[in-house]
C-alpha cells in the first residue's frame, strides 16, 4: 500500500466535495480496494499505485471542472467515474463543451450569459479591442457584463489579474461624513462590483482571489502613479470621473491590459455641475481606431419590467 495527499487550493469545499464529502464517498464506495479520506482541505488516498493514479486522474478531472463551472454535482461525479475509473479503464472524460453564449458558471448554479443584443456587442468588443466604453442607463447591465467578461479572461488565463475602480462620488455624499475607517467608508460604494462577483466566484476562492490580490477592487485615486500590466482593468460609474481622472486612469493601461469603462450619462454626481470625464473622453477619443463605443438603453434593461418604463419616461422628458 502506498499513499498519496491531494491539496485543494483555492476550493470551495462544499461544491467540491459535495454535501457532508458526499462526492468523495462516491469515489471511494467506486474503489473499495483502496481507502479514500477526505479532511478540510486535504484528500489522503491508500492503495496500489494503479489504483492511486486512477483516483487521481478522476479528481484532477474533477477538479477541473470545477474551476470552469463552479460546482460538482452527483451526476458529474458519476460521469467521471463511469468513463474515467472502476469499473471501466479508458481515458479520463473531457470536460464538457464551452455554450459559446456562456461567459461564466458561477455559483449556486449561476449561468452568466449576454442577455441582450447590445450586451452581446459589449461582449464581442471586449475580444476585439483593448478599450471599450459601455455606456448606458441603470439596468442595462454594463456592469455585471462587464465584471463576468474580467472573470472570463481571469479562468481562461488570458490576464494575470482583475483591477476593479470607481470614483468614490455619489449623489453628492462625501466620505469624511461616513462613519468607520477607510475601508468601510468605500464598500458601499463598491457593493455592485461584490455582488456580481458572488455571483460569478465561490466564496473562498473570492477569498483567495482578494487576499493575494489577483482580484483587487479599490476606489480611482489609488490607481494614479500605477502601470498595469497583464491585467483585465474595469472603471465603473465613469461619468462621475472628472476630465483629470479620467486621463489618469485611461494612460495606467500597460502593453498587455484590456480595459472596459463603465458610465451612464443620465447620473452625474460631480459637484458644481463639474464636466464628466467620461463624457469628455468620448468626444475626444470617438476617432482613434483600436477604441469601441457601446452603446445601451432600455431595451436592455434586465431588471423589473417597470425599470425599462421608468428610463424611457425620463428620456422622453429630457432627463
Amino acid at each position: 500500500m502506498v499513499e498519496k495527499v491531494i491539496t485543494l487550493d483555492n476550493v470551495s469545499l462544499i461544491d467540491f466535495l459535495g454535501v457532508e464529502n458526499n462526492n468523495i464517498k462516491e469515489v471511494a464506495a467506486a474503489f473499495p480496494m483502496s481507502k479514500i479520506i477526505s479532511r478540510g482541505n486535504e484528500i489522503r488516498i491508500k492503495g496500489t499505485t494503479p489504483e492511486i493514479s486512477r483516483i487521481s486522474d478522476i479528481l484532477d478531472s474533477l477538479m477541473e471542472h470545477y474551476q470552469r463551472y463552479g460546482k460538482v454535482t452527483h451526476e458529474n461525479v458519476q460521469t467521471y467515474l463511469t468513463n474515467g475509473g472502476f469499473p471501466t479503464s479508458g481515458p479520463t472524460p473531457p470536460v464538457p463543451p464551452d455554450d459559446d453564449e456562456v461567459l461564466v458558471y458561477g455559483t449556486r448554479g449561476v449561468v452568466v450569459r449576454a442577455k441582450t443584443d447590445n450586451q452581446k456587442r459589449l461582449v464581442e468588443a471586449a475580444e476585439k479591442y483593448d478599450l471599450v466604453f459601455a455606456i448606458g442607463p441603470a439596468g442595462t447591465g454594463k456592469t455585471y457584463t462587464a465584471v463576468a467578461i474580467a472573470v472570463r479572461a481571469l479562468k481562461n488565463k488570458e490576464v494575470k489579474k482583475i483591477i476593479i475602480t470607481r470614483p468614490a462620488v455619489e449623489a453628492g455624499e462625501n466620505l469624511g461624513f461616513l462613519p468607520g475607517d477607510l475601508k468601510e467608508k468605500i464598500d458601499p460604494y463598491l457593493r455592485p462590483i461584490y455582488d456580481a462577483l458572488d455571483d460569478m466566484i465561490p466564496a473562498e476562492k473570492l477569498k483567495f482571489y482578494t487576499e493575494n490580490r489577483i482580484i483587487e477592487i479599490a476606489p480611482l485615486a489609488y490607481m494614479r502613479g500605477r502601470t498595469l500590466n497583464n491585467a483585465f482593468i474595469l472603471l465603473d460609474e465613469a461619468q462621475n470621473t472628472t476630465p483629470m481622472q479620467m486621463k489618469m486612469f485611461l494612460t495606467r493601461m500597460g502593453p498587455t491590459s484590456k480595459a472596459i469603462i463603465t458610465g451612464d450619462r443620465s447620473q452625474i454626481d460631480l459637484p458644481n455641475k463639474q464636466k464628466s470625464g467620461l463624457i469628455e473622453s468620448v468626444d475626444i477619443l470617438k476617432n482613434i481606431k483600436g477604441i469601441s463605443f457601446v452603446e445601451l438603453d432600455g431595451r436592455d434593461v434586465v431588471r423589473h419590467r417597470l425599470v425599462r418604463e421608468i428610463i424611457t419616461a425620463y428620456e422622453n422628458a429630457g432627463q
